[in-house]
């Protein structure tokens, strides 16, 4: 059988800890993936976090920051 987007578990909830990559952001950011790296990139939302060539993903707490205020977001000192 053919796998149709209907079959994707998209969560209902962002977990607050942890790491996700963009699929599993995707649902829950109102902008699309060059936005989102764009808004990365000048320090307006999370910075990615490589953790290999292939694979990048953002904290989700970090995520969560942005989420309740995207236009006073600013990246938390490490």
């Amino acid at each position: 059988m053919a796998s149709t987007t209907a079959d994707v578990h998209v969560p209902q909830t962002l977990p607050l800890i942890g790491r996700s990559r963009w699929a599993q952001l995707e649902p829950f950011l109102p902008v699309c993936r060059e936005t989102w790296r764009t808004m990365c990139r000048e320090g307006r939302a999370p910075a990615p976090i490589r953790l290999s060539e292939r694979c990048t993903v953002w904290d989700n707490r970090e995520v969560h920051r942005w989420i309740a205020d995207p236009l006073g977001y600013k990246p938390s000192a490490a």
